[in-house]
């Protein structure tokens, strides 16, 4: 495990995109060899996908051959409303680059059967030969996607009720009317993510993400889960409390 302490969000943007940007120049991907990216939605990642779509447009980087599967979507809302994530990502990513359309995987939160499309998803996953990279934002309590503090380790893609924290904590995008806010979504599981072959996570102004155990539970917070993977890198910003062993922003800029 590898923790990235970086002195800014424009910093730590630039820095994972520059990340996924080799990975997948690295990759050299082709039409019999897809790169497969899970991806996540939110603040956190804006400032990536910026970068990526500027890459993009200087030429620098093709997303042609590459696979896409998001982490997670709502229950119940259009695909078409503003604050549903497949909105998110055709606004602030897909449109912008090459990607082809059938390439980009996002859960249906209005499927008919919700568990088998959750199950269905897991099985295109595994049809794509996993997943290369999963990139991922880490919430105030630890969460990833909508894996809360509690999740089983082993769990896979599934319909989740959302905790009141979190629904209390998504309002702002809803006018604050909490009865419009989305009680339930489809998200990865915990062993989902940890299956990927490499895990990259960013925290941006947390007052806790990782490590203290005087602090979180490690036992129930699923960022914690990944300190087994010897893959998992961790970008955070300075002020954000962890007591892993750290590489600075110096260090990193000369690696």
């Amino acid at each position: 495990m590898k923790l990235i302490i970086l002195d800014n969000y424009s910093q730590a943007s630039e820095w994972a995109a520059k990340y996924i940007r080799n990975r997948i120049i690295q990759f050299n991907p082709g039409p019999d060899k897809y790169f497969t990216l899970g991806l996540p939605t939110g603040s956190t990642p804006l400032g990536c996908y910026k970068k990526l779509i500027e890459y993009y447009k200087n030429g620098d980087l093709s997303f042609k051959y590459v696979k896409t599967f998001n982490m997670d979507e709502y229950v119940g809302l259009p695909r078409d409303h503003p604050e549903s994530y497949h909105s998110f990502m055709w606004n602030n990513f897909f449109k912008h680059i090459d990607i082809h359309p059938e390439n980009t995987h996002i859960l249906d939160g209005n499927a008919a059967d919700l568990q088998a499309e959750c199950d269905a998803f897991e099985e295109k996953i595994k049809a794509a030969g996993g997943i290369e990279l999963f990139v991922g934002g880490i919430g105030p309590d630890g969460h990833i996607a909508f894996n809360e503090p509690g999740s089983s380790l082993v769990s896979r893609t599934r319909v989740k009720t959302l905790a009141m924290d979190t629904i209390l904590a998504n309002a702002r995008f809803f006018d604050g009317d909490l009865a419009k806010v989305p009680t339930m979504a489809l998200t990865v599981g915990v062993g989902t993510v940890m299956d990927a072959r490499e895990v990259r996570v960013q925290g941006i102004h947390r007052p806790f993400i990782v490590g203290g155990g005087n602090i979180i539970n490690k036992a129930k917070v699923p960022t914690e889960t990944l300190h087994c993977s010897p893959s998992l890198e961790v970008t955070i910003l300075p002020g954000v409390r962890c007591n892993l062993s750290a590489v600075t922003s110096q260090e990193a800029a000369g690696s």
